[in-house]
């Protein structure tokens, strides 16, 4: 079929899944403005359809490395994973909404529209192969999702959480291209390709001012993932944003900046590995511990997510770290799973809902084995999977990284995290405690359909992750050794 197609068409087919997904959210855009409000149920529905559509073509393509536009863009099997795994979450994520926006009268078509557009910036952002391709992706991305964290216009804390997301953002983009125009500076390319060839003979002034471009480079990336020290934004955003939008910047946006962090790391920097190796145990060893710590006196469920993920991010780091095939196939690994435990969770936080509305309390869930206990058990086997204890999928996710980390001699970074796992076990134990030894508080609302299937998938993935766990290690080993 492909050889009956000009040679201008099947050139551009390793960008195929971006532009269709470019294409299909100006096209809902369209249908959005011209239907109104109305057609919002409609656009959320296509909107998910489209978002798997782009999957099914990722996963379609040619299974070699291609490379585009002379080595900006490139499509491996690093990329499919990450990117399987962006659509997955944004897709979670809307099926998620439906009825939490119809239930807040918050039903706007435009919401789909921006979650398809962050998406898209998400693609491009994991195949990006040189500097400039990395800032649109990153950009592309951020823009929409500083619209989404103040979508709900009229909620003082929604229009908080947005500004405080766009200034800091913007402040972490300008350290960020300030890194990229010293690494240029230096290496007189923007190419990871070419920059690695530099670095591999830089000396001297040359390799300390290369060192200084990464660093900055690392912050801007840092903040993305909100990894400490650039992690202030984190607790306000996801406690101010709406709950949908929140469960969206834990898991989608966290794939793309791990996945940039590695390939920047790994292909542009391959030579100079000892200099940001020495960033990431840093950045890793501060994330576990803040997150570790930080969350023990949150009383807000959402707060409380947003310091685990900023631990989360510091186990993902470990394996980076590493700085090896294994140390990158046990992030993947742990990406994949912390998707689906973070989805899963933040399910049952949309799910706490009361005829007066949304509550966020840990305390409202007091009792809940007793007024919903299929819904308290699978919560607390996700709760207890985030803590890493066996045999669930989280313990499997953390095994990966602090094993690369052992392989690799950093054996004071695989015992740190481990302790910080001991210190983050208390507060997930915390509200597992408060599920079942409180008094009930009064009973929520019946869980719709769309939480459901996300609650029960990603509930039962995680508990049954040991029987199976062939694929995901699989698929991720064979992305890792892509890059190598």
């Amino acid at each position: 079929m492909m050889a009956n197609l000009p040679a201008e068409i099947t050139s551009l087919l390793p960008i195929l899944p971006e532009i269709v997904l470019a294409v299909g959210g100006m096209l809902l855009l369209m249908l959005g403005v011209f239907a109104g409000e109305r057609a919002a149920g409609f656009v959320h529905a296509l909107a998910i359809l489209l978002l798997i559509a782009v999957g099914a073509l990722v996963v379609w393509l040619p299974g070699d490395k291609l490379v585009l536009f002379g080595g900006s863009f490139v499509v491996d099997a690093f990329a499919r994973f990450m990117k399987v795994l962006a659509l997955a979450g944004s897709a979670a994520v809307i099926l998620m909404s439906l009825e939490y926006m119809a239930a807040q009268k918050q039903r706007r078509f435009e919401y789909a529209i921006l979650i398809l557009f962050s998406t898209l910036g998400m693609l491009l952002l994991v195949s990006a192969g040189d500097l400039i391709a990395l800032y649109l992706g990153l950009e592309l991305m951020s823009l929409s999702l500083y619209v989404l964290a103040a979508i709900h216009r009229d909620s003082l804390r929604s229009t908080e959480a947005g500004l405080k997301y766009f200034v800091l953002g913007a402040l972490s983009s300008g350290m960020l291209l300030y890194g990229c125009s010293l690494i240029y500076g230096f290496t007189g390319t923007v190419s990871f390709t070419g920059i690695a060839q530099a670095a591999g003979q830089g000396t001297g002034t040359a390799g300390i001012g290369l060192v200084f471009g990464l660093v900055f480079l690392f912050a801007g990336l840092c903040f993305k993932v909100s990894a400490v020290p650039f992690h202030m934004w984190t607790p306000d955003v996801y406690e101010g944003a709406p709950t949908p939008v929140t469960a969206f910047f834990a898991a989608s946006p966290k794939v793309a900046g791990i996945a940039i962090f590695i390939r920047a790391a790994v292909d542009a920097f391959p030579g100079i590995a000892s200099q940001w190796q020495q960033i990431l145990v840093f950045v890793a060893i501060a994330s576990m511990l803040l997150g570790a710590f930080a969350a023990i006196g949150q009383h807000n469920i959402k707060r409380l997510m947003a310091y685990s993920s900023i631990g989360h991010m510091g186990f993902a780091l470990i394996g980076l770290a590493a700085a090896t095939p294994e140390g990158v196939q046990g992030v993947l690994v742990y990406m994949g799973i912390y998707v689906a435990m973070t989805l899963g969770t933040f399910a049952a936080i949309l799910a706490m809902r009361r005829p007066e509305g949304p509550v966020e309390e840990i305390s409202d869930l007091a009792g809940l084995s007793r007024t919903n206990p299929s819904m308290a058990f699978f919560l607390a086997m996700l709760l207890f999977s985030l803590a890493g204890i066996p045999p669930l999928a989280g313990f499997f996710a953390k095994f990966y990284v602090f094993l690369a980390a052992i392989q690799a001699g950093l054996y004071m970074l695989a015992v740190i995290g481990v302790l910080a796992s001991v210190v983050g076990a208390y507060y997930y134990l915390l509200i597992v405690k408060v599920m079942y030894f409180d008094d009930p508080a009064e009973e929520f609302l019946p869980m719709p359909g769309g939480l459901k299937a996300v609650f029960g998938v990603t509930g039962l993935f995680n508990i049954l992750f040991f029987v199976f766990p062939a694929p995901l290690v699989a698929a991720a080993t064979v992305a890792a050794k892509s890059l190598f």
